[in-house]
């Protein structure tokens, strides 16, 4: 009989391996978290920022599964992903403002008054439903498809591709970024929206945060090849899904998100509390705090004995 870590490997599809990522870099994470809990006395709300395909799903299930309650926590996790706005509330938005806000994702494609009253509602200890939003569909489920949530939780695990990041300078957005934003939103009409949404409602959003994680892959090539990995796999299991999408059409979805990616990836690394890097295969090449490596460390005390 297997380890309750070996169980969820196999529940994953993960190759055997992956056990020694768990206890080299997310066993460690799940001890830094308690500590952080420890210090706290309170439900944590602990945001894990990771682009498309950079495995912060994977961890946050571990996260929850098995290695926080090896520490007495349990833990819940919130995706940015199921709180996206329904298809007919995005179609009325491309009327309205612009219409690349039909495609899902970017920061005003999120319904942010129930994200910040879900987080709200979880650490105090209310009885929620948390929404679940099908990507084969590219629709909000109906609500007998959620999640009922109740009673106190130690951890809140707020998972998504933009949790934490910070709007961009407006000098940045006069000039396109790609072919994209060239061609179909050549007044900035679009992505001037998309800041100011980051400098309003999700900053309140974000500020529920008390410690940030992320998972950042080497370049943003790389993200594009992550997408396409995963919409291959949706396209495995339901290949006439509305919501699938051909290789061309993910490049030019995942074009939606470049600009702010790209941003994220110069803005954000010196601001979590960690920082883990990824090579091209999605595995973890060193974990930084602020701007020194801080576990596996040859000086565990540099880490506050996090190791």
């Amino acid at each position: 009989m297997g380890t309750a870590i070996d169980d969820l490997i196999a529940a994953e599809r993960l190759p055997p391996s992956y056990a020694a990522i768990v206890d080299r870099w997310w066993r460690p994470l799940a001890r830094q978290i308690a500590q952080w809990h420890g210090s706290a006395g309170r439900t944590l709300v602990i945001g894990m920022n990771g682009a498309q395909g950079s495995g912060k799903s994977t961890v946050c299930r571990f996260l929850q599964a098995s290695l926080l309650p090896e520490y007495g926590l349990s833990a819940t996790v919130v995706a940015l992903d199921d709180l996206y706005l329904p298809l007919q509330a995005r179609e009325q938005m491309a009327q309205d403002i612009h219409p690349l806000f039909r495609t899902r994702g970017v920061p005003g494609t999120h319904d942010v008054d129930a994200g910040i009253s879900l987080l709200e509602d979880m650490a105090a200890g209310r009885e929620v439903l948390i929404p679940r939003f099908s990507k084969a569909l590219d629709d909000r489920l109906p609500r007998t498809g959620w999640t009922r949530h109740s009673g106190k939780v130690d951890i809140l695990l707020f998972e998504g591709w933009c949790v934490g990041a910070r709007p961009e300078d407006a000098t940045s957005l006069i000039q396109p970024l790609n072919a994209l934003e060239a061609q179909d939103d050549p007044d900035g009409i679009w992505r001037d929206h998309v800041n100011h949404a980051l400098e309003t409602s999700y900053a309140q959003w974000f500020s529920l945060i008390d410690h940030l994680v992320m998972l950042q892959p080497p370049s943003f090539d790389h993200v594009l090849n992550n997408r396409l990995l995963q919409e291959h796999k949706l396209r495995a299991i339901a290949p006439d899904a509305p919501g699938i999408m051909d290789d061309a059409a993910v490049a030019r979805f995942v074009s939606h998100y470049e600009r702010l990616t790209r941003h994220m990836f110069a803005d954000l690394p010196a601001r979590p509390d960690m920082v883990f890097l990824l090579d091209a295969q999605q595995n973890v090449m060193s974990c930084q705090r602020l701007a020194h490596t801080c576990f596996p460390c040859v000086q565990p005390q540099c880490c506050t004995g996090i190791v």
